[in-house]
């Protein structure tokens, strides 16, 4: 049965190289940020779920971010290491804190607006409060977000949960930490034992309910190192790690009020650490799946029996002590221990498993393939890559400055050694900054006076446009046609719109998840994912709201940006047909209405194939932009009533009733 719930979980969590890929997807665009403005303020470091190699639905997505001028220190004796000119030092206090917490002294006059107003006085000394600081920074990222623990949360989309939190960095490793260094004898290997320590750790805005300074406290946030071990399980160790979290979704927590779901996934997590660094388990592979399921599930029971979970860093951390104990730790404990007694078949409650293990049952003789290649097809592999490369393709700025450490810290990329899809993942990172750079240059010198400085800029920018066709996808080929539309040149554009419209109507190209397996796989099934992403697919067109890209969207990209929508995405054919229909009007209008004609089919017609379902209202409101130029203002009035009519993602609502409003 083992060897069923493997392929379960490798279709349902992922393969050992649909993770590998995720990792590095993420961990380069993350890399590159954060060497670009390591000197600024905010670096961020996606957290949780996500950043471990999940892509299970229902997660949340988790991010830290902290000042880069703003250090902790453990004693006074570190204050050698840092200017206190350019960095403002903050002392961990935790003589009078519950172990894992701590409180934050301020040491020098100098600190960011948010600490200032989070101090209080304790003792005589200055403390930032983690109950302030973390009021004051919860809606820092996304506004109305509201507190949930340290973070704060909130749905974007209408769909996806975050949490951000804001907190502070250290270099150092905890010294009520350091018994863990001296346990690492067998897991994990040497090496991430130094970088573990070497990354030292952050403190995360909230207080132990049983300490004596709770509003003011600070908890000791290991993320960093805990992301550095899950990286360093083998597969079957993440896939056990992943069915105790289903098993919590699914089946612990199914049907459970939120005031009674005391166990979460970071307590998954740490029974997992611990059960491989003690060893406890000699074989972590598929056959024996199940048996380290159970084996953690037991560990878990047992703590839940005793009221002591221990942190893995700092073990005289009780995780339970706040929350679980009394007639709460009862009822749980009955709980589960309902479950032990039913055994492996409370596996059967788990939809996401249910199908594998059934079909075990009824046929034990069964012969199961855990060969991981066999799992995931090379089309259904390249269209989660692309998907995850686009999702996470975010280094978009309106400054050239940035945009210029971008390049350097990506050309600096390009001769450390990378994976596969470190490199597929940096040159669609350089296509996007090269678009970007573009269209600022042409923004910032657009109406000057002088020639010869509009002529240079315009050569660059032209220049990096065609770049980008090497390293983008074939949509990204209409942000030429864009900028030749802005700059006037309505037959360059067009012709990068018929070239751009052949390459799209290939039965082969690949648009978001729809693509044809068996005509992709015979146009580029084997060539280089850098040859596929030119030839064969197409994304939207994300537009930075902050850069200016044709004036008729000015407004909407504005009132988008007021709401804190910091891009636009667009269906790659609705750009098309728009630019064509712009195009064609300063020089045909027979073939602007042609184009009129098939905006407007597509549209109104299409089944979410190429207009997705969370971009229909941008869809529609481009439809009746083009058809109010044209003079036909009765569809036009449809038109933005009906994007009026869709899920808000862009919020560009009230564009829309200016635009009605314009129509009289």
């Amino acid at each position: 049965m083992s060897e069923s719930v493997f392929v379960g979980l490798c279709c349902t969590v992922g393969t050992s190289q649909q993770v590998v890929m995720r990792r590095d997807v993420v961990g380069i665009n993350e890399m590159v940020r954060n060497k670009a403005i390591k000197s600024s303020q905010n670096m961020t470091l996606l957290s949780g779920s996500d950043r471990e190699g999940f892509r299970m639905k229902g997660s949340d997505i988790d991010f830290m971010y902290w000042s880069n001028n703003d250090r902790v220190i453990w004693d006074l004796s570190q204050r050698q290491f840092y200017n206190v000119h350019r960095h403002s030092l903050i002392l961990s206090v935790s003589s009078e804190s519950p172990p894992g917490f701590t409180l934050l002294q301020l040491l020098t006059p100098r600190a960011e607006r948010g600490v200032i107003s989070a101090l209080v006085t304790i003792n005589g000394g200055l403390y930032i409060s983690s109950t302030k600081y973390r009021e004051i920074t919860c809606s820092n990222v996304v506004p109305n977000s509201t507190v949930h623990g340290p973070c704060g949360s909130g749905v974007l989309a209408g769909f996806l949960e975050y949490d951000t939190a804001f907190c502070f960095a250290c270099d150092f490793w905890p010294p009520s930490a350091s018994s863990w260094i001296d346990r690492c004898h067998t897991w994990p290997q040497p090496q991430v034992v130094r970088d573990i320590v070497r990354s030292g750790c952050h403190f995360v805005a909230i207080g132990h309910k049983l300490g004596n300074h709770e509003s003011n406290e600070w908890r000791i946030s290991f993320s960093q190192a805990e992301q550095n071990l899950v990286y360093s399980m083998n597969h079957c160790q993440f896939l056990t790690y992943g069915l105790l979290k289903l098993f919590l979704k699914e089946v612990i927590n199914n049907g459970v009020g939120d005031d009674e779901k005391l166990l979460c996934s970071y307590h998954m997590k740490t029974a997992v650490f611990w059960m491989i660094q003690q060893n406890k388990i000699p074989n972590w592979c598929p056959q024996n799946l199940l048996k380290c399921f159970w084996y953690c599930f037991k560990l878990i029971l047992k703590w839940v029996y005793e009221g002591v979970c221990p942190n893995f860093f700092i073990p005289e951390n009780n995780m339970f002590l706040s929350n679980i104990h009394g007639e709460a730790q009862n009822r749980l404990f009955v709980r589960l221990y309902g479950f032990y007694e039913k055994g492996l078949a409370s596996l059967l409650h788990s939809p996401s498993l249910r199908s594998y293990i059934v079909k075990v049952l009824y046929n034990p003789r069964l012969r199961i393939c855990t060969e991981e290649q066999t799992l995931v097809s090379e089309t259904e592999f390249d269209s989660e890559m692309f998907s995850e490369i686009f999702h996470n393709n975010s280094l978009l700025s309106s400054d050239l400055y940035p945009i210029m450490k971008y390049l350097n810290t990506v050309e600096q990329l390009t001769f450390s050694p990378l994976t596969q899809y470190q490199v597929v993942m940096l040159q669609v990172l350089t296509a996007s900054v090269l678009n970007s750079a573009a269209f600022i240059l042409q923004n910032m010198y657009c109406s000057t006076t002088e020639n010869k400085l509009m002529y240079i800029a315009d050569r660059m920018s032209c220049h990096m446009l065609k770049l980008t066709a090497k390293f983008g996808f074939i949509s990204d080929r209409l942000y030429i046609a864009m900028y030749y539309y802005k700059t006037l040149r309505y037959t360059e554009a067009l012709s990068v719109i018929e070239m751009t419209k052949v390459n799209l109507a290939q039965s082969y190209v690949m648009y978001d998840t729809t693509v044809d397996a068996e005509r992709y796989t015979e146009a580029v099934g084997g060539q280089s994912w850098s040859t596929k992403s030119r030839h064969a697919v197409a994304r939207d067109i994300k537009l930075e709201n902050n850069i200016i890209y044709i004036n008729e969207l000015m407004t909407e990209q504005g009132v988008s940006l007021q709401n804190r929508i910091g891009k636009m995405y667009i269906p790659p054919l609705v750009v098309l047909h728009m630019m064509e229909f712009l195009c064609y009007r300063h020089i045909d209008t027979v073939r602007a209405q042609t184009a009129l004609n098939d905006l407007q089919v597509l549209v109104h017609h299409d089944q979410g194939v190429y207009v997705g379902v969370l971009l229909r209202d941008i869809s529609w409101h481009i439809l009746g932009i083009c058809q109010q130029i044209s003079g036909n203002l009765q569809a036009a009035r449809y038109s933005y009533q009906q994007s009026l009519r869709q899920f808000p993602f862009h919020e560009i609502q009230s564009a829309t009733l200016m635009r009605i409003h314009e129509l009289g």
